[in-house]
């Protein structure tokens, strides 16, 4: 499978979840969710290649996928991801919600992204 490919399974994944969630269903949020950490986890082990496939994703039409992608990439990659993050964080709701809190925990230093 191509790093195209895997991040493209990555965006649709994080959509499905967010999809579940509106809807309620939980059990099928945390399928999805797995489904897309996994991805990211492919694309991780690419090393510069697949952190350059993920932020492909930082201009995706969905806010949601925008979002996930710039929180996957802010330890590596901040000077990418924090525009994303703080215009996303400008809005109202869920997703808008996520990334101020990416923000704020990469502001005071405490940020870690923790799925291994």
């Amino acid at each position: 499978m191509d790093l195209g490919s895997i991040a493209e399974e990555f965006a649709q994944n994080v959509a499905a979840q967010t999809d579940a969630i509106w809807r309620g269903d939980r059990k099928g949020g945390n399928k999805y969710a797995k489904r897309y950490i996994a991805a990211f986890k492919k694309l991780r082990d690419h090393g510069e290649a697949g952190r350059d496939a993920l932020a492909a994703l930082l201009t995706h039409p969905r806010m949601d996928v925008r979002v996930n992608a710039a929180v996957f990439l802010l330890s590596d990659r901040p000077a990418q991801a924090k525009p994303v993050l703080e215009e996303a964080a400008k809005g109202e709701g869920m997703i808008p919600f996520e990334a101020s809190q990416a923000l704020k925990y990469w502001e005071e230093g405490t940020w870690r992204l923790d799925i291994d």
